[in-house]
């Protein structure tokens, strides 16, 4: 099972591939993450909400 953190700050610190993806996000899907970092607790969590918030762009 993956791991949790308490929010998204602590996952980025911990796990270093969550940091690179969260990297590689658009500033606006980044900016939309941290609005809300108690609703990203895991590297899933971080992926499916950037995705949600891509959905459409291209």
């Amino acid at each position: 099972m993956e791991p949790t953190y308490s929010d998204i700050y602590m996952l980025l610190q911990r796990e270093p591939v969550a940091k690179q993806y969260f990297d590689t996000l658009p500033d606006y899907v980044r900016e939309q993450i941290r609005t809300r970092p108690n609703g990203v607790n895991s590297f899933a969590s971080l992926k499916d909400y950037a995705e949600n918030l891509t959905r459409g762009d291209g």
